[in-house]
C-alpha cells in the first residue's frame, strides 16, 4: 500500500521527523517499509520558465541553445537536448545550486563549448512523472518565475507491507493513528468516524437475501449532482498514491477509501431497476465489471443486484453499465460491511482484485460504515452539488466485532521484563492506541477496544502493543539458556541433513517441489502399486495442477527434469527429501518421509581433452544408493517388480528383512515425452528404514599386510536365477579365509549353439587372505574345494 507523507500531514504534524526516522519507526513497530519514493523537489531554485527562442547548437546536432525567461528580468541561456518543445512553452528550470532527486546538484558549465546556466527538466528528473523522452510542458497559465514546488508540492511516498491482521492501517487516517501512538504527537482532527451525524432509517427498497454474507448495508440518495472533473487538490491526492482520476463522484469514493479505509460504491440511479438486493449469485450468472471484463459467477459469490440483474460484485468491483458517468444526475451511494471470507473467495476465484476487495477481505470496521458514507456525501455536495436525502437507509445492523478485554498487567511485566515499566506508562500507551479504560485493579485492568482494532482479542495482544510502542531496545537481554538433550526429532533432522550432504557431495542438486500434484502426474509415482487406490485427492483444489496430495516425490522430480531439459540441460542430478501422503483402506491418510533421486546423462561432466562420458545406467544409481548413510556397508537385495507404462527395471530395495525403497528406469516413451536425451533412472527411499538401518559410527580396518590368492569359478546356472541369490551364497558362506567375491563374466547364447538358451555361464573371482600369515597353496585349494561343494548343494549350478 502506498501512503503519501503530505496526506498524512493533514492528520499529524511529522515535520520534526526525517524520512529515514519515519522508516525506522514504522519498521520497528512491525509495519514493513518496502520502499520510499521522493516526488517533486523542495528546492526554491527550480522555477517555472518560458522558452523565448532557441537555435541549433553550433557543435552538436542533437542539442539546442535556448533563451529562457526565468522571471529575473533577463534571459538565461540553457543548452538542452530535448526536442518536444517550441518557443513560448513553459517548462521547469533548475537554476545553478538546485538539488534534484538523487542528490544531483545543478551547476553552471559548458556543453560542446557553449555556456549553459542551468537545466531544463523532464518530469522524471523532478520525480513527478515517467520518462517521456522530453521536457515536462507546464500549463500555459503557469506564472513565470514561480517556484515549481508551489505548482507540484514535494511529497514522499512510503510503500508499506501491511500484515493481514492490521486492517486498521489500510488508510491514511489509520496510519496517522499508529504514528500518533508511536511518536506521542496529537492528531489534528478526529480519530475515527464511528459517531455518525445522520440517522438511520429502515430501508424500504433494500433486501438482504444473504445476511450471513452481508449483515449490514446502507444507501443514501443524492439528487441533482453535476458530475465532472475533480478539483486539483482531489486529483493530486489520488495521483500521489498512483490512482487515476476518473470523475468527481468516483474520485470521492476512492478518496474516502484511502482516507479512512472504508470502501464505497456509487451507482447511477437511472440505471437501476427497482430496489437493491444483496444476494448470492445464480450459478453461471454473468456480469460485466468496471474493468470491461465479463465474469461468470458461481452460487457462492455475493452480488448487489436490482430487480433484473447484478449491478456489482459485492465488495470487489461494480458493474460497468451502472457506474457513474458525466451524464449521471442522481447517485445512490452504497456503504456496507461484507464478510471477509466471502470477498476473499470470490476475488481469488475470479482473479479479480481491487482496492475495495483488498480491504474487505482483511476486515473493514463495520462501525464506521455510516461515517464513511457521511464523509463522501459531504464531499459530493461540496464538489458536485445536488441535494442529499436527510436519512441514510439501512438494512441489517452493523456487527460489533471489538469488545472489552481484561489486561493482566503482572503477566505483561513478566513477559516484557522491563524493570521500570509502570502501570501508568502501560495505561498511557493503551490510551494513545485508542483503547478506553473501564476499570482498574491492583494487577489487572479492563479496557474497551476501539472498533477498528479487530486484531486485539486477548490480554497478550495488549502486551504486544505495549512492546511495539516502548521499543524492544528497552527489553533487557539475558545471557542464559537451559540445556536440552537431543530427542528423536533432533536425530531425524540430523540424519536428513547427513543424507542431503552425502548427495550434494556426489554432485546432486536438491529440489523443492510442491506437495500437491495433478491427476495426470499420478502415473509417475514410484513404489505405489495401485496409485488410484492409494492417492488422496484434495476436496477444494486451488487449480487443476494441484488436485492430489502426492503419493510419491518422483512425479515432482520428473517435472523438474522436464523443465531443466527444456532449458538445455542434459546431465540431470536431482534429489528431494520430503513427505508423501497415502490413503489407507479405512479412508484415513498416512504420511511418510521419503528421499527421491533422479539420475540421467553422462556419468561425469564433459571436458576438452576426452570423449563424451558414457551415460549413467541403473548400476550407477545402485552404487550411489549403496554408498548413502544408512545403507553403506550393507548387502542390498533387489527384488524384481512388474514393469508398467511408466517404469521399467522396477525393483524393491531390501536391506536385510526391511524394505528400503524402490529403484527403476523411466520408460523410454515417458522419457521421450519430456525430451530426455539419455535414459532416466529414479529411486525413492524410505527414510525411516534408512534411519533404522544406520548403525553406529563407521568402522575402519587395517590395510592387509599379507598377500592374497585368487581362484576363479565358472558355473552354469538357470538363465532365470537371480544374481542376488548367487551373491547371497558367497556373502553367507562360513569360510574364514575367503574375504571377497566378485562376478566378472556372464555369457548367454540366444541361438543355443554354445550353451542352452535356458542356461547362462557365470564366472566369479574369489579372494583368499589371512590377516596373520602368508597362505599356502594347499590350504587355499582345500578352502576352495569346500566352497565348491557347498555351492553344488546350495544352488542349481554346474561347476565347469
Amino acid at each position: 500500500m502506498k501512503v503519501s507523507l503530505s496526506w498524512l500531514s493533514t492528520h499529524i504534524d511529522l515535520s520534526t521527523y526525517t524520512t529515514a526516522q519515519l522508516t525506522d519507526l514504522l519498521t520497528f513497530a512491525g509495519v514493513e517499509v518496502e520502499g520510499v519514493e521522493e516526488k517533486g523537489v523542495s528546492s526554491d531554485k527550480v522555477v517555472v520558465a518560458q522558452i523565448k527562442e532557441f537555435v541549433q547548437h553550433p557543435n552538436a546536432d542533437r542539442l539546442s541553445v535556448c533563451q529562457v525567461d526565468d522571471g529575473s528580468g533577463a534571459l538565461r541561456q540553457i543548452v538542452c537536448g530535448a526536442k518536444n518543445f517550441k518557443a513560448g512553452d513553459k517548462v521547469p528550470l533548475a537554476l545553478p545550486g538546485a538539488i534534484l532527486p538523487g542528490n544531483f546538484e545543478i551547476k553552471e558549465g559548458k556543453l560542446r563549448g557553449v555556456a549553459s546556466n542551468g537545466m531544463l527538466c523532464s518530469g522524471k528528473e523532478l520525480g513527478v512523472g515517467a520518462d517521456t523522452g522530453g521536457l515536462l510542458i507546464l500549463d500555459a497559465d503557469a506564472p513565470v518565475g514561480r517556484p515549481f514546488k508551489e505548482l507540484v508540492p514535494a511529497d514522499v511516498l512510503f510503500d508499506l507491507e501491511i500484515t493481514p491482521n492490521r486492517s486498521d492501517l489500510l488508510s491514511h487516517l489509520g496510519l496517522a493513528r499508529e504514528l500518533s501512538a508511536l511518536t506521542g504527537l496529537p492528531l489534528k482532527g478526529r480519530r475515527d468516524y464511528s459517531q455518525p451525524a445522520t440517522t438511520l432509517a429502515a430501508a424500504k427498497d433494500i433486501t438482504l437475501a444473504a445476511p450471513e454474507a452481508c449483515p449490514f448495508y446502507t444507501a443514501r440518495l443524492i439528487k441533482g449532482v453535476k458530475v465532472g472533473p475533480s478539483p486539483v487538490w482531489l486529483r493530486a491526492r489520488l495521483e500521489s498514491v498512483g490512482l487515476r482520476a476518473i470523475n468527481s463522484v468516483v474520485d470521492i469514493t476512492n478518496y474516502v477509501l484511502l482516507e479512512m479505509g472504508q470502501p464505497l460504491h456509487a451507482f447511477d440511479l437511472a440505471q437501476l431497476k427497482g430496489g437493491i438486493v444483496a444476494r448470492m449469485a445464480a450459478e453461471g450468472e454473468k456480469i460485466v465489471a468496471l474493468d470491461g471484463t465479463e465474469h461468470t459467477l458461481a452460487a457462492e459469490d455475493l452480488v448487489i443486484a436490482d430487480s433484473t440483474h447484478p449491478v456489482a460484485i459485492a465488495g470487489v468491483m461494480g458493474g460497468e453499465h451502472s457506474g457513474v458517468t458525466e451524464a449521471t444526475t442522481d447517485v445512490l451511494l452504497e456503504a456496507a460491511y461484507f464478510q471477509p471470507s466471502g470477498i476473499r473467495r470470490t476475488s481469488r476465484r475470479l482473479g479479480l482484485s481491487s482496492d475495495s476487495s483488498y480491504r474487505f477481505e482483511r476486515g473493514a470496521d463495520p462501525q464506521q460504515v455510516q461515517g464513511a458514507s457521511e464523509l463522501a456525501v459531504k464531499l459530493i455536495l461540496e464538489i458536485a452539488g445536488g441535494t442529499a436525502a436527510d436519512v441514510t437507509e439501512a438494512a441489517g445492523a452493523a456487527p460489533k466485532l471489538a469488545g472489552e478485554l481484561d489486561f493482566d498487567e503482572a503477566r505483561a511485566r513478566s513477559l516484557l521484563g522491563i524493570p521500570d515499566l509502570s502501570a501508568g506508562e502501560m495505561h498511557g500507551i493503551l490510551t494513545k492506541l485508542g483503547l478506553q479504560k473501564l476499570s482498574s485493579g491492583e494487577h489487572t485492568s479492563r479496557w474497551q477496544v476501539p472498533s477498528y482494532r479487530l486484531d486485539l482479542q486477548r490480554s497478550v495482544d495488549l502486551t504486544e502493543e505495549i512492546a511495539r510502542v516502548v521499543g524492544l531496545e528497552r527489553v533487557p537481554s539475558k545471557q542464559q539458556a537451559v540445556f536440552a538433550s537431543g530427542d528423536a526429532s533432533d536425530k531425524n533432522y540430523d540424519f536428513a541433513m547427513q543424507l542431503r550432504q552425502a548427495l550434494a557431495n556426489r554432485g546432486f542438486f536438491e529440489a523443492q517441489t510442491l506437495r500437491l500434484i495433478s491427476s495426470a502426474q499420478l502415473s509417475d509415482s514410484l513404489g505405489v502399486a495401485d496409485v488410484t487406490k492409494w492417492s488422496q485427492p484434495v476436496k477444494n483444489p486451488l487449480s487443476e495442477d494441484h488436485t492430489t496430495l502426492r503419493p510419491s516425490i518422483v512425479p515432482g522430480l520428473i517435472a523438474t527434469a522436464a523443465l531443466n531439459i527444456r532449458q538445455g540441460l542434459g546431465r540431470l542430478r536431482f534429489f528431494e527429501l520430503g513427505r508423501i501422503f497415502l490413503r489407507l483402506p479405512n479412508n484415513t491418510t498416512r504420511e511418510d518421509e521419503r528421499a527421491a533421486i533422479l539420475l540421467s546423462g553422462p556419468v561425469s561432466p564433459g571436458s576438452w581433452h576426452g570423449k563424451e562420458p558414457k551415460p549413467a545406467d541403473v548400476y550407477d544409481l545402485r552404487g550411489l544408493i549403496e554408498s548413502l548413510p544408512g545403507l553403506a556397508g550393507q548387502s542390498l537385495e533387489l527384488k524384481r517388480l512388474p514393469d508398467n507404462a511408466t517404469f521399467l527395471l522396477s525393483h524393491e530395495v531390501r536391506a536385510g528383512n526391511r524394505s528400503g525403497g524402490w529403484i527403476a528406469q523411466l520408460h523410454p516413451a515417458r522419457a521421450r515425452a519430456i525430451d530426455a536425451r539419455h535414459p532416466v533412472y529414479v529411486a525413492e527411499l524410505v527414510l525411516s528404514a534408512l534411519r533404522t538401518s544406520s548403525g553406529g559410527p563407521a568402522k575402519f580396518e587395517e590395510l592387509p599386510r599379507f598377500p592374497a590368492i585368487t581362484r576363479d569359478i565358472s558355473m552354469e546356472v538357470p538363465a532365470d536365477l537371480p544374481h542376488s541369490q548367487v551373491a547371497g551364497f558367497f556373502a553367507g558362506i562360513k569360510e574364514p579365509l575367503m574375504v571377497q567375491s566378485e562376478v566378472f563374466d556372464v555369457f548367454t547364447d540366444a541361438t543355443g549353439t554354445k550353451i542352452p538358451t535356458d542356461r547362462k555361464s557365470v564366472a566369479w573371482t574369489l579372494t583368499y587372505r589371512s590377516p596373520e600369515r602368508t597362505l599356502e597353496t594347499a590350504e587355499v585349494d582345500q578352502a576352495h574345494a569346500r566352497i565348491l561343494a557347498a555351492l553344488a548343494k546350495a544352488l542349481p549350478a554346474t561347476v565347469r
